[in-house]
């Protein structure tokens, strides 16, 4: 189903409400390990941009849980594959952390089946979180009728991020508004010995395939690949498949994470790179490059006025040694000042509805603008764990490993189509 920015928003604001010790734990549990005073958390935020808004929130919990040690169980890689990898290890030998990272959305469906996550309903009750977040995003964390995590920020997956010094060198005033228009590009920049896109590891390659689809088929349609409402085999999905390969053949790809892809668009070697907002973090950061003039960033093609969103977010996990101070960590993800410290360091806009938008400058007041913005439609990103639950998306991740060696677009579609009827 669409949803707009309206229907989003609908919930409005609250009464505000003060934060609980850690000691007094809500669930009727003061669980605090023994005594220890001390909470691990499992994240993937490791790199620059992420790494730093880690920091913040961190740096935060510590002034206002004083003399509580964190442990900061990061494993860096592959916007969350290699965490996921551990942490599976580490739930399937019943040793949790205290508090893990996942996407808002379906990628929760596979732990809580399991009987691995607890539901928080009862801090959203305590804190007066339901008034906090737009009413849409509450309803994303619900499944089954019980929320089981916290949102920290917003992302947009659906930008393209290149570098306007570069593009004006090449006689390209501004990036095609549909990916014909930027297949055209690519050729005009193949003379140049340019590569239209920078493309990374396996999860870029698909983080792009879905921007394909989003803009090719359009909000109503690209929803109902994730519902069974659009037919993966239809002629319109095949083509957009097609487009996407186009594209690939004319871009540089590499086994590279994101970072150093999108370098190669701030070095040149490449003009664009579809990448999600935390891009913008790591360029303002780390790369310390001006917005609109050293980088800058549209939607990507066909999709103007579209957010393919993604949440992250943390949990509480069964088993968790020190639930006290887990509760502790939730709270501090969900606060104002949490978010607000948070988010313009690494490069996404708040969760929360009144956070102070005077932090939020260059990209991020442009990012706020677009959330929040009533005629703004919200649609689910694949990779990013919205849209598809885990099973059905190893299935996806599993044959474009196929068909990004044999290129046949009839063929994905069909084994796509097949594993959504086994999984759903």
């Amino acid at each position: 189903m669409q949803v707009n920015r309206r229907q989003l928003l609908g919930a409005g604001l609250g009464a505000s409400a003060l934060l609980a010790l850690p000691g007094c734990s809500s669930s009727g549990d003061s669980g605090s390990g023994g005594g220890e005073k001390k909470v691990e958390v499992f994240s993937w935020w490791s790199g620059p941009g992420e790494g730093e808004g880690l920091a913040a929130l961190i740096e935060d919990f510590k002034k206002n849980n004083a003399g509580v040690e964190f442990i900061n169980a990061a494993v860096a890689g592959g916007s969350g594959t290699q965490a996921r990898q551990v942490l599976t290890s580490r739930l399937l030998a019943n040793q949790p952390p205290d508090s893990y990272q996942l996407h808002a959305g379906q990628e929760a469906a596979s732990d809580i089946k399991a009987g691995k996550l607890e539901p928080i309903d009862y801090l959203y009750d305590a804190n007066s979180w339901r008034d906090k977040f737009p009413k849409g995003l509450t309803e994303k964390l619900t499944i089954d009728g019980k929320i089981y995590a916290v949102p920290v920020n917003i992302h947009r997956s659906n930008l393209l991020f290149f570098n306007p010094k570069k593009l004006a060198e090449w006689g390209i005033s501004a990036p095609g508004k549909t990916w014909s228009e930027l297949v055209a590009q690519g050729n005009t920049l193949k003379g140049k010995n340019v590569k239209l896109l920078s493309v990374g590891t396996t999860w870029t390659q698909m983080h792009l395939m879905e921007n394909v689809l989003l803009g090719e088929l359009g909000t109503d349609k690209y929803n109902g690949l994730w519902t069974g409402s659009t037919d993966w085999n239809g002629a319109d999905v095949i083509a957009a498949l097609d487009t996407f390969k186009q594209l690939l053949a004319l871009s540089v790809v590499s086994t590279d994470d994101w970072q150093p892809t999108i370098d190669k668009v701030v070095a040149g070697t490449a003009a664009f790179n579809v990448m999600g907002d935390w891009a913008a973090g790591y360029l303002q950061g780390a790369k310390a490059l001006k917005y609109k003039t050293e980088y800058d960033v549209v939607a990507s093609p066909g999709s103007a006025g579209v957010y393919n969103f993604l949440a992250d977010s943390f949990t509480l996990p069964k088993g968790a040694p020190h639930k006290a101070y887990a509760e502790a960590w939730l709270k501090e993800c969900a606060s104002k000042e949490g978010q607000d410290l948070f988010n313009p360091k690494k490069g996404s806009v708040p969760a929360r509805l009144d956070s102070d938008k005077s932090k939020y400058t260059d990209y991020l007041g442009w990012a706020l603008g677009e959330w929040q913005n009533s005629a703004t439609v919200v649609v689910g990103s694949l990779v990013h764990g919205v849209v598809a639950n885990n099973a059905w998306k190893a299935e996806i991740e599993k044959a474009y490993g196929v068909f990004f060696q044999d290129k046949d677009s009839k063929k994905f579609a069909g084994a796509v189509a097949a594993a959504y009827a086994a999984n759903k």
